[in-house]
């Protein structure tokens, strides 16, 4: 009996210190749970992502769209591309990166990370190292401007190009960006974008237009053919883009696992999809297929799954391939020459509108019936369509406004484009004093 008691005075101070080290201890531990750690393998994956998605523009788009112009202009393209890449890395670093993922309103972020402040060896985001993620989106926002040179190649001041740049990534980039990924108000109203096809491809594609509205058509269009001076660099920058893509699609996921392998399938599919339905179109068309048609339809493809790219599966990509390379070869063709605006390497054609076809399919081919991951719970298809139309035409309003008013303004301050003599001896010598050739 004394044994029992003791025992039993044992067995009650045991459980009150198991109490004690519980209530103690649980805080600390739900804690550990809650607080990010830096995890190897997705640090490795984002940091090639990067590397990829910088690779996009230098050397890539670079080359895709210095064969496109004629021989007199292949070099002021690419210095063109390689300025922009230096000029929106500084922005980014003072402002940018804080416009767009600071902790602002629903509008645009505040200034709270503004030098890089707050970004340092130790500081994460999710998995990864912050400056890891402020870099990957720093290529977004470098090849995002960048594609807009094709709308405006071969007759536009070098001086007005940095300054409209400039201005545009800061007044409307960081706050589109803002909006969909930032914690913004299209995030919140159930927009999908995985990785840009409305930050990225509808802006740019949209600034396009403007540009190519407000600058005008080249001298001699329409009247003095103007083919690509070098198919063979536009093969070589858009098998560069391809493989980049990888990079911008599957790295978005900001992980190594399922859903980026899942992006990178989808993104070979629709991109093959694409090409092969603006070559089957132009060969039955035209009588012949051509190297240019099957480069710009495979650009459409991986332009239009970009949004799509982390909710659908296989057969999804397929036909969002298949739409998009009908849907960009009818507006980059055959529209543009009915309208008579001057988007000289289709930018517009090909990144607005397969970034429109993309942005709204998503919208179908996300639903688990379909092949998708699934819509948010009690959310259909034509919610969802609904929802994607909205972060389309707010896009489509907000960049098409103020891109017009900078160029109107930048026309006015110092003239968006260069003589006619210039152009008629080409921007390389002009404005470079440079020839892209010297045979």
């Amino acid at each position: 009996m004394i044994n029992s008691k003791i025992e039993g005075g044992i067995s009650s101070r045991l459980l009150k210190v198991i109490f004690i080290l519980a209530t103690v201890l649980f805080p600390v531990v739900v804690f550990a749970q809650d607080e990010a750690v830096l995890n190897s393998g997705d640090t490795a994956w984002m940091l090639t992502s990067m590397a990829l998605v910088l690779f996009m523009t230098i050397p890539g788009l670079s080359l895709f769209y210095a064969g496109m112009v004629r021989s007199k202009n292949p070099l002021s393209v690419m210095m063109q591309c390689f300025a922009i890449t230096c000029l929106i890395t500084i922005l980014w670093v003072l402002y940018g990166y804080s416009l767009a993922f600071g902790e602002g309103g629903k509008f645009v972020g505040d200034l709270s990370k503004a030098f890089m402040n707050g970004v340092g060896v130790d500081t994460l985001s999710g998995t990864i190292p912050e400056s890891v993620f402020s870099m990957f989106q720093l290529t977004f926002a470098i090849i995002t401007p960048a594609l807009i040179v094709g709308a405006f190649a071969e007759r536009m001041k070098f001086s007005a190009m940095l300054w409209f740049m400039g201005l545009w990534v800061t007044i409307v980039y960081a706050p589109v960006c803002h909006w969909v990924w930032g914690g913004g108000w299209l995030g919140d109203q159930g927009v999908l974008d995985f990785a840009g096809g409305t930050v990225v491809h509808i802006n740019a594609g949209i600034a396009g237009l403007a540009c190519a509205i407000m600058l005008g058509k080249r001298r001699g269009y329409t009247e003095v053919a103007m083919p690509p001076h070098s198919m063979v660099l536009t093969l070589v920058g858009a098998g560069m883009l391809w493989v980049g893509w990888f990079g911008f699609n599957a790295g978005s996921e900001l992980a190594a696992d399922g859903t980026a392998g899942m992006a990178m399938v989808v993104t070979q599919i629709a991109t093959a999809a694409a090409a092969l339905t603006w070559m089957f179109v132009e060969w039955k068309i035209h009588g012949k297929p051509s190297a240019l048609g099957i480069a710009s339809g495979a650009v459409a493809g991986l332009v239009a799954i970009t949004p799509a790219s982390g909710y659908v599966g296989p057969m999804g990509a397929l036909a969002i391939g298949s739409c998009s390379g009908l849907g960009c070869y009818i507006v980059a063709v055959h529209v543009k020459r009915a309208l008579g605006f001057d988007d000289s390497l289709d930018a517009f054609g090909v990144h607005g509108i397969g970034g429109i076809i993309g942005a709204l399919l998503t919208g179908v081919f996300a639903d688990a019936a379909l092949g998708g991951v699934g819509l948010a719970e009690g959310v259909s298809i034509g919610a969802q369509v609904w929802n994607q139309s909205i972060g389309i035409f707010a896009t489509i309003a907000y960049c098409l406004v103020v891109s017009l008013i900078l160029l109107k303004l930048l026309d006015i301050v110092i003239g968006l484009r260069v003589s006619e003599d210039e152009e008629a001896e080409g921007l390389d010598l002009a404005l470079h004093d440079e020839r892209g050739y010297n045979l």
